[in-house]
Order: structure tokens, then C-alpha cells, then sequence
């Protein structure tokens, strides 16, 4: 709890700063952090074999499932689920001695649904904590979970136009052969080499949803041959050597 209560504050401080972080978290997940309620729509956009095994229980209307044979056709015969780590657990207190049944089909449904949805409430509290002790929550609450997750991730893109927007050129002009070829290959990388490329220049492997954000650009320098630095010299991040 402790981690995720310092995951937290590094989310936060990723909004105050505007330097975004490269996070891959569950949809549901930011919407849990905007105290958006839940839908069995969230799980089923990450976990289909279990939503589509919940929703084959409810709705036996077109199966040959009937209550004579239903312990039979369906391989479950208590109130118990897969967790989100693949344990079999009890979606109601003392579920392993209440018996599945046709007739408590549904009950078992929504329970197990209530289950998924909600078995990491106490992860998702000790980062709303976190967050808390830089930012207000209710500020938060006002965001969509789309929303937030820009403000916290950036942009997963890094686009040729976007890194246009970013440089400066010294002792160089834009229509030069060479910063023609220079977008002419950065067109033809990957969104992943593109990122890597941003990472040279910058130190940054997202953007932020702004680019205003950004308070300083990085320059593309014509050399007339690369030089290893001296003493003194200014520190080579934030500038692109182009050599003629």
C-alpha cells in the first residue's frame, strides 16, 4: 500500500510538472480514480473469457441448459470466482458453502461482477491518497478518466508534425536538404523509434497533451564536423547534431 500511495504522488507530480509518465494502466483503473462507478463493460475490455462465462450463466434463454441439467453444463457449483491473479475465491463472504444454483444464476452474476469491479478499491484508495497530498482530489473528480490519464501519461503518439513543433534550427534553415532527409526518415521509424528519438533530444519519452507545456525545445545544429565536448561546453541534451 505503501507503493501505491507513492505511485500516487509521482502521478501527481507528472500533472504539476507537465512531465508525463509512461504508464499502461486498465481503463477502468482511471475511471476508478475519478470516482467514476463501474460497468460490466469495464471488464469485459479486460477481461472477455470471464465476462462472456458471467454472461453465458445469465442468459440461458437460447442454450439447453435447464435447472435439471444445469450442474451438469456449468462447471461451478458454489459462489466462487477467478480473482484478478487467477485464484479461486468466495465473491460473497462464505461463498464456498453457498451452493450455485438455476434459481440464484443472477444473484451469483452480479456478486461476481461486483467482485472483479471492485477488488482493487483499496489499491485505487492508497493512490487517490497519494495523489491528495499534492493536488486536490475533488479537482480530480471533475476530470473524465480519459482526461486524466493524458494529463498523467501525455500522448503515447509522437508524430513528425508534433516534433516539428519543438525545434529550433541553428545555422540551418528548415527547407535544407538535410532537415528534409532528417523528417524524411523520421516519417519512416516507428512510433516506438520515434519515441526513442524523443528520448535523445529531450530526456522525454511521452509529450505532454500541450505542447505548450514544453518549455524548452530542442535544437537542430549544422556542424561543420562532430567534435567531442570540451570543458565548459554546454551539455549536448536538448540539441541534434547535424553534420554536412
Amino acid at each position: 500500500m505503501v507503493q501505491f500511495r507513492f505511485l500516487g504522488i509521482l502521478m501527481a507530480v507528472a500533472m504539476r510538472t507537465k512531465k508525463p509518465l509512461d504508464l499502461h494502466l486498465a481503463p477502468w483503473v482511471w475511471k476508478q480514480l475519478c470516482s467514476m462507478p463501474l460497468g460490466g463493460a469495464d471488464l469485459e475490455e479486460v477481461d472477455l473469457l470471464t465476462y462472456r462465462n458471467l454472461q453465458g450463466i445469465l442468459h440461458l434463454e437460447n442454450s439447453e441448459i435447464t435447472e435439471d441439467n444445469f450442474h451438469v453444463m456449468i462447471p461451478l457449483d458454489s459462489f466462487m470466482a477467478h480473482s484478478a491473479d487467477g485464484r479461486l475465491v468466495p465473491v460473497v463472504p462464505g461463498g464456498q458453502n453457498i451452493s450455485l444454483t438455476f434459481g440464484n444464476r443472477t444473484e451469483y452474476v452480479e456478486r461476481a461482477l461486483e467482485y472483479r469491479l471492485h477488488e482493487m478499491d483499496s489499491q485505487v484508495a492508497a493512490v487517490r491518497e497519494g495523489m491528495s497530498t499534492i493536488i486536490p482530489l475533488p479537482l480530480v473528480s471533475l476530470l473524465t478518466a480519459q482526461q486524466l490519464e493524458q494529463l498523467v501519461c501525455g500522448l503515447p503518439e509522437v508524430s513528425v508534425e508534433m516534433l516539428k513543433k519543438l525545434v529550433r534550427y541553428r545555422d540551418i534553415t528548415e527547407s535544407h536538404q538535410l532537415i528534409c532527409w532528417l523528417w524524411q526518415s523520421l516519417e519512416e521509424f516507428t512510433n516506438e523509434e520515434r519515441v526513442l528519438f524523443l528520448r535523445f533530444v529531450s530526456g522525454r519519452s511521452r509529450l505532454p497533451s500541450n505542447l505548450t507545456d514544453i518549455p524548452q525545445k530542442f535544437q537542430i545544429i549544422k556542424v561543420d564536423r562532430v567534435r567531442r565536448s570540451q570543458p565548459g561546453d554546454e551539455a549536448f541534451l536538448g540539441k541534434f547534431l547535424i553534420n554536412e
